[in-house]
């Protein structure tokens, strides 16, 4: 544990006994309603801002903190009612150095701070798992926010992002980032940031060109953006879905196709968003593309989805393990590319 002190602002003390636990594995962590003044116990390093901040009483405690003096070169991370433009600059004009929706799970906005924490000594050596997984984490809950708002994906923000994991792979190690990710509470969230690693550990070992690696974990990370607008109650449903709801499911990559038409997006991430379901006998969907219709990156693509939804973590079933889940993407002749399968084998455990 860190030493000094961490300012948790809050005007939601329901939502701040979440925030103080996670974020009192990383320092001792001192919360203040929004009618209280600051008075930290200990030199603080880092302020979490989890306001209202159309409310002028906390928009007012938020400003004088970061007036404060002790502000001045610490982190301050925003957790924000809106993901707007206007108000994600807001937040950065006043001094935020990360912005996160307000319903970020609490452990995540902990090791988003861990990583802005990261002591000096390791900026010419960072954790890489950490400082991917927390980009790759930032930009999925704006783009998921932004989307349920109807607002436009903002492409220069996915491309921030992009580095970052492909780094943390190649440097940290593909076990070191699934064990983490498999940490995450949204299962959403935990799918897209397990097929953006396991894409990269692909494209690494298939020793693709820099571009077409951003290129294919661009597509990784974004696509299942169409579930933004399934229902909630479908999207986190506990158990198994039954064929009605089912039906709304598969919905999304024509939804995260149509998404990304209003972005600046190129044609092979919107054909992977639309088309990782498909699969070589034309039993797939949306559109029921078979054999040379699917292309090679979407072929690649859907060996990584299948193989992280079998080895995903899920309260209605034990995750299979891997051995037993390349052993049964091997029998999927019919529907995958075996010659691909058996590349995805190696990269997925090298040396056999």
């Amino acid at each position: 544990m860190r030493r000094g002190s961490i300012i948790l602002l809050t005007d939601r003390p329901d939502r701040s006994i979440l925030l103080e636990r996670a974020l009192s594995e990383v320092a001792h962590c001192d919360v203040v309603n929004a009618s209280q003044e600051v008075t930290p116990s200990a030199p603080p390093i880092a302020l979490v801002a989890d306001l209202t901040l159309t409310r002028r009483e906390s928009a007012d405690l938020f400003r004088a903190c970061l007036r404060a003096r002790w502000v001045a070169k610490q982190p301050v991370i925003a957790l924000l009612r809106s993901m707007s433009e206007a108000d994600t600059r807001q937040a950065r004009n006043l001094g935020a150095t990360m912005c996160l929706p307000a319903f970020t799970e609490a452990h995540a906005v902990a090791l988003a701070l861990r990583y802005q924490l990261r002591p000096q000594a390791e900026e010419a050596d960072p954790q890489p798992i950490v400082r991917g997984i927390a980009r790759a984490t930032e930009v999925l809950t704006g783009l998921f926010t932004q989307v349920r708002d109807g607002g436009a994906i903002k492409m220069p923000i996915v491309e921030a992002s992009l580095d970052p994991i492909l780094a943390a792979v190649r440097e940290g190690g593909l076990t070191q980032w699934l064990d983490r990710v498999w940490t995450h509470d949204d299962a959403t969230y935990q799918h897209c940031l397990l097929v953006a690693g396991i894409a990269a550990q692909f494209v690494l070992h298939l020793g693709f060109r820099d571009e077409d690696r951003r290129h294919f974990v661009r597509a990784a990370l974004l696509h299942d953006v169409g579930k933004a607008q399934i229902p909630l109650a479908i999207l986190n449903k506990p158990g198994r879905l039954d064929s009605d709801e089912m039906a709304v499911m598969r919905t999304h990559p024509v939804i995260g196709y149509d998404i990304l038409l209003g972005s600046d997006c190129d044609r092979p991430t919107l054909d992977m968003v639309r088309h990782h379901h498909e699969v070589l006998d034309g039993s797939g969907y949306p559109d029921g593309l078979s054999g040379a219709a699917i292309a090679d990156p979407v072929r690649l693509l859907t060996i990584c989805d299948i193989y992280a939804a079998l080895t995903e973590r899920r309260s209605y079933k034990a995750p299979m393990a891997p051995r037993d889940a390349l052993s049964l993407l091997q029998n999927m002749d019919n529907k995958l590319e075996m010659g691909l399968v058996q590349c995805f084998g190696e990269a997925m455990l090298p040396g056999g």
